[in-house]
């Protein structure tokens, strides 16, 4: 079974700090149209703070993925860095001391993370939030591997369920957070934290699928 080493794949923190740094100015312009419009530069604050922690030689994949949870409890106000923390805690703590990372473990990684931002938030899937990426993500990722397909493959899905989670938040009422005030004016834009999850998501897909060895 093909799997990812993860000693070796502390890059793929280091390739999230990249994306949400590269998309701070749309991830800021998404959320200006419903919220406060600050979500890309307190997401680049936290992700910053996070890469420069990580140090050199890069630390394993779970503690580099604790690195940035910690960074974004301390780093982003609001509701976002105790969400974004907990889900990346949460993976870390799944992936434990495991040295390689396979598709079930990668399935209960991702499992695990949802569970911490359930577990903290309010939200549900259907509220105009981050969730109406991960849910389906997870739920695609794990169907995929039911059905006997390749880890890449799994992670492709992962990464498709995840835009089009993201896409659906477009015909949504926001119904929890700042948003949630505007009631049907919420509608007809994509959310913020949504956006950054499948970027989120859509960069550990890719990071680990190229980081794959047989």
């Amino acid at each position: 079974m093909r799997g990812v080493v993860l000693a070796d794949a502390g890059g793929v923190v280091v390739e999230m700090v990249d994306a949400i740094n590269a998309n701070r100015a749309k991830l800021s312009e998404i959320d200006g149209a419903i919220g406060d419009g600050d979500h890309g530069i307190n997401m680049s604050k936290g992700f910053t703070q996070a890469g420069a922690a990580l140090g050199d030689p890069l630390p394993p994949l779970p503690k580099a993925l604790q690195v940035l949870a910690d960074a974004l409890f301390e780093g982003i106000g609001g509701s976002m860095g105790p969400l974004y923390g907990s889900l990346f805690g949460a993976m870390a703590e799944t992936l434990g001391s495991a040295p390689v990372l396979d598709a079930p473990l990668c399935g209960r990684m991702l499992r695990a993370g949802l569970e911490g931002v359930e577990e903290i938030g309010s939200a549900k899937p259907g509220d105009k939030t981050l969730l109406d990426s991960l849910a389906p993500a997870c739920d695609a990722f794990d169907a995929a591997m039911a059905a006997g397909r390749p880890f890449a493959e799994c992670l492709r899905e992962m990464a498709a369920a995840a835009e089009k989670g993201r896409d659906s938040t477009r015909d949504m009422i926001a119904r929890v957070g700042r948003a949630s005030r505007l009631g049907e004016r919420s509608r007809g834009v994509v959310d913020a934290g949504a956006s950054s999850c499948c970027l989120i998501l859509q960069t550990i897909a890719a990071g680990l699928e190229k980081r794959l060895q047989a």
